[in-house]
């Protein structure tokens, strides 16, 4: 109760700044009735749905949207605010210094000047209008990121070979089945040797996907789609009726992978071969720093590869990578990974500018690192969660080149 009270009490703090703020700079009347309906719906909104039951932890689409709309409106009130109370501050300075120094009768206040107003709302309009294009348009605003990666230990007969990595598909979140099959079109137009997914294809249970089973069972690689499971994938977000069910729910999710054809790894590898030489594929159930379920096993998934092997490991969070698979005596060549989703928030300017609050939890959060003269690809997500949207972070394909020949620096 008492975080609703605070909640209320701060929200009430941002209606009265933006109402202030509009009031200086029109006089209409409908616009600020307008600026408190809006006030009070997205409010409201917020409030039913968080108070009613649902079956998971992990938002639903309708808390996600309530919680997007709220955390739109809420970005007006941390730009306006700071710059209307710095205002306020000066004009009480003032009024008290007429007051105390001048001796003039009463207190004088100067009134709220207009263009400090304007300024305040036209910063503010910048978080807000982004955020709100980030759930209409943002997170269904996919692109392929193309890399080529040297190794001087590549078989022969892989130079060249193409792999492609989607992650985090978060398929409880989805709302438009165009986009989705847009997405899945533009995996399948990438034409690569393998695919690989690593991990999280639902929010709470695996009931999620069956909408969405028969887009992604249409997704297609030469050598195969490969994947692994990430933490949201074994149901530990939903309050069970008993063991039995929440086992069943995970079987329901392997057999959903294999009925869409992907050769999904549970601490196990597979070899790829071509022209009698072969990579390995090794995938490890979810491993992760910080309270996240730590099912994989790393010498247990390689353990039928030789060491001089070279390795692709699918992982899904880039911790396990962090602490586990750099310190491994075995080399292993290339990582995929994904889980942090860049925060699905942040700017990224290539050759200039690479931020997002996503670097403060994890060292390695989107794009190509190398370490000890081993690749990770931390990949940005193919959905998105929580917030319905993304900004700057958008929807990732990630296409690799894996060539023969000095390896990179």
């Amino acid at each position: 109760m008492l975080r609703w009270i605070l909640f209320i009490l701060f929200y009430a703090f941002i209606v009265f700044y933006g109402f202030q703020a509009i009031k200086t700079i029109t006089k209409s009347v409908w616009l600020q009735y307008l600026f408190i309906a809006m006030a009070v719906i997205i409010a409201g909104n917020f409030i039913v749905q968080f108070t009613v039951y649902s079956e998971g932890r992990v938002l639903n689409p309708a808390k996600s949207y309530a919680f997007g709309f709220l955390l739109a409106f809420i970005s007006l009130g941390l730009v306006l605010i700071p710059l209307l109370l710095g205002e306020d501050i000066v004009r009480v300075i003032y009024g008290l210094y007429e007051k105390l120094v001048t001796k003039k009768e009463g207190f004088y206040m100067p009134s709220r000047r207009k263009f400090i107003s304007q300024i305040a709302l036209g910063a503010a309009a910048i978080p807000f209008a982004s955020l709100l294009y980030g759930m209409y348009k943002g997170k269904y605003r996919f692109r392929v990121l193309n890399y080529t990666l040297n190794f001087e230990d590549l078989p022969d007969a892989f130079d060249g070979y193409r792999i492609a990595q989607i992650s985090d598909i978060h398929s409880g979140s989805f709302d438009n089945r165009k986009k989705i099959e847009y997405g899945i079109n533009l995996i399948n137009e990438q034409n690569v040797d393998a695919l690989f997914f690593t991990g999280d294809m639902v929010n709470n249970k695996s009931s999620e996907m069956l909408p969405w089973k028969d887009l992604f069972g249409t997704l297609k690689a030469k050598d195969g789609v490969f994947s692994v499971l990430g933490n949201h994938d074994y149901g530990d977000y939903v309050n069970w009726p008993s063991k039995e069910a929440k086992a069943q729910n995970l079987d329901d999710l392997k057999q959903l992978q294999k009925d869409m054809g992907f050769n999904l790894l549970l601490n196990e590898s597979r070899y790829v071969e071509r022209n009698g030489q072969k990579i390995a594929i090794v995938g490890v159930e979810n491993w992760g720093r910080g309270g996240f379920k730590k099912a994989g096993d790393l010498k247990k998934a390689s353990q039928n590869i030789d060491a001089n092997d070279f390795k692709i490991l699918l992982s899904h969070d880039p911790s396990h990578w962090e602490d586990q698979v750099l310190k491994e005596d075995a080399h292993y060549h290339l990582t995929l990974s994904g889980h942090t989703h860049g925060m699905q928030f942040g700017i990224e300017i290539p050759g200039w500018v690479k931020w997002s609050p996503a670097k403060w939890r994890y060292k390695y959060w989107a794009g190509i690192y190398k370490e000890m003269g081993q690749y990770i690809n931390v990949n940005r997500g193919f959905g998105y969660l929580g917030y319905p949207g993304r900004v700057g972070i958008w929807p990732e394909i990630t296409v690799i080149e894996l060539k023969k020949g000095t390896s990179d620096a």
